[in-house]
């Protein structure tokens, strides 16, 4: 087994904090994509045809192909699914470490969520790096 870098955990527990931000830039990048920006028709300052290039073919053929064409769709959509599996197949307990340190407004410290779960500190830990360590494995990354 490959070892972790610390930059890889680091990025991954970013991915973990950011992880409800993402989703809502998933969306806004699939608005963007869906319903690209056009010029008012009637605009007086556009001239026509001049600054539209329309490629032929089914605009919805054209829609999908952009979709499934973005890199950073892919890649936003890859970290949030593998995020959201890792979530669902944790116990309760390692869901809840989960809210308290990656998604709650209020950032408590290790001890705090240690007597929140009713475990030691060194005990919640190892559950954030078990966690970590499984979604870097399911992300495929080293």
């Amino acid at each position: 087994m490959l070892q972790t870098t610390k930059i890889t955990f680091k990025k991954t527990e970013a991915e973990w904090y950011n992880y409800h931000h993402t989703l809502k830039e998933i969306a806004r990048l699939r608005e963007e994509i869906m319903n690209p920006f056009e010029e008012d028709p009637d605009d007086p300052t556009v001239v026509k045809g001049a600054n539209s290039v329309r490629s032929p073919g089914d605009p919805t053929e054209r829609m999908a192909t952009r979709l499934m064409t973005s890199k950073q769709l892919k890649y936003l959509n890859e970290v949030t699914k593998a995020i959201g599996e890792v979530y669902e197949a944790l116990p309760d307990s390692y869901k809840r470490l989960v809210q308290l340190r990656y998604w709650s407004k209020h950032k408590p410290t290790w001890d705090g969520i240690a007597f929140e779960l009713k475990v030691s500190e060194r005990q919640a830990r190892r559950w954030r790096n078990e966690i970590i360590q499984t979604t870097i494995k399911e992300l495929g990354w080293r």
